[in-house]
């Protein structure tokens, strides 16, 4: 099936809005979605959409909740989500922390017990929008753990997705890392198992901890794993933003002492800085655009693969997209229309 970004986002606003969100939610959300699925990230769109009504279905994820303020220290802040939809309370978070930082130069945010928050970049697109660097730990719970560590046989944490985002300048547009510690997001094989298709080389084990391209290994028992990017270097770094995104926000880690309800729960750990506080913005756009520059300038391997820069494959994808619409796959495509039928949401005429 393909349709427009508009046509997707109207059908997926229904849903939500027939699943109890107030339509400024709903809208909010679905946008959230579709964009992902422009920009290239089909695991974190709109075929997440049977995932939050399964969860909202078992009391899982509550609609229009809003991020509680817990703690107000000047230039730190903790919320906490309330298992509100991730992108309402995790933008509301982002706003107050972009507001502060324009006071202290510099804020620590951490926000807890949210729902799926979805493509973690939207939240440094907030902040490079606003001219401001910003680096983003997440961890995910509440559910089975599917990622396994480097020299490990099973899963015992999540992707756990870590983003940093700086502003651009005249010249280019504001750098974004997105990615998931793990080799690749566990959406990614839920697509690949939809699809039919092969889950990439070196990204799965089985429950024997063999390796696999089989993407069915995550969805039956015993349960295979992810495997972590870069051998202990991704496991590294997953596990310091499992703490970081748990220890300092006050939302719980993957850890078997707490609870496990079969949601998903993002806890956050954000820091935001102001680069007119530091070497200057002009120094900062200066660097930025000698150095880009400089890295794109290097003779591709490939003439048809040119070299990129962060945030740039995510560009290519969405004025693509955006021309020839979005695909989902059949059965993803089955699956959202199951989820609509569910809560009693019309079927799209598209």
């Amino acid at each position: 099936m393909r349709a427009t970004a508009d046509n997707l986002r109207r059908f997926v606003t229904s849903i939500l809005t027939s699943g109890g969100s107030a339509s400024p939610e709903a809208g909010l959300v679905a946008d959230h979605l579709v964009r992902a699925n422009l920009m290239g990230h089909d695991s974190h769109g709109v075929g997440m959409i049977p995932t939050y009504i399964r969860h909202l279905k078992a009391g899982l994820v509550v609609p229009n909740t809003r991020a509680k303020l817990v703690k107000d220290d000047g230039a730190m802040l903790m919320f906490d989500g309330g298992r509100g939809y991730g992108r309402p309370v995790a933008g509301e978070a982002m706003d107050a922390a972009i507001t502060r930082c324009g006071e202290t130069g510099v804020v620590a945010m951490t926000l807890a017990n949210a729902h799926h928050i979805g493509r973690v970049g939207a939240y440094g697109e907030l902040a490079s929008g606003a001219g401001l660097v910003s680096l983003h730990f997440v961890n995910v719970t509440d559910h089975r753990a599917t990622v396994a560590p480097f020299r490990g046989t099973d899963a015992r944490f999540v992707t756990n997705p870590v983003c940093i985002a700086v502003p651009g300048t005249e010249r280019h547009p504001p750098l974004l890392l997105d990615m998931a510690t793990s080799a690749v997001a566990m959406g990614k094989i839920r697509v690949a198992k939809n699809e039919g298709k092969p889950a990439p080389e070196g990204a799965l084990i089985d429950a024997k901890g063999k390796p696999t391209r089989d993407p069915n290994v995550m969805y039956s028992e015993p349960h295979g794993a992810l495997l972590p990017f870069g051998g202990h270097k991704g496991y590294a770094l997953a596990v310091v933003t499992e703490l970081l995104a748990t220890a300092l926000t006050g939302g719980p880690s993957i850890q078997p002492g707490n609870q496990r309800m079969g949601g998903v729960v993002n806890n956050m750990f954000t820091v935001l800085v102001d680069p007119g506080r530091l070497a200057g913005v002009d120094w900062l756009r200066r660097e930025i655009d000698g150095f880009i520059d400089y890295v794109k300038a290097s003779p591709p391997a490939d003439p048809k693969l040119p070299v990129l820069v962060p945030g740039e494959p995510e560009r290519i994808a969405q004025a693509e997209r955006a021309r020839t619409g979005i695909e989902v796959d059949a059965t993803t495509w089955a699956e959202i229309l199951a989820a609509a039928d569910s809560i009693g949401q019309a079927r799209p005429e598209f």
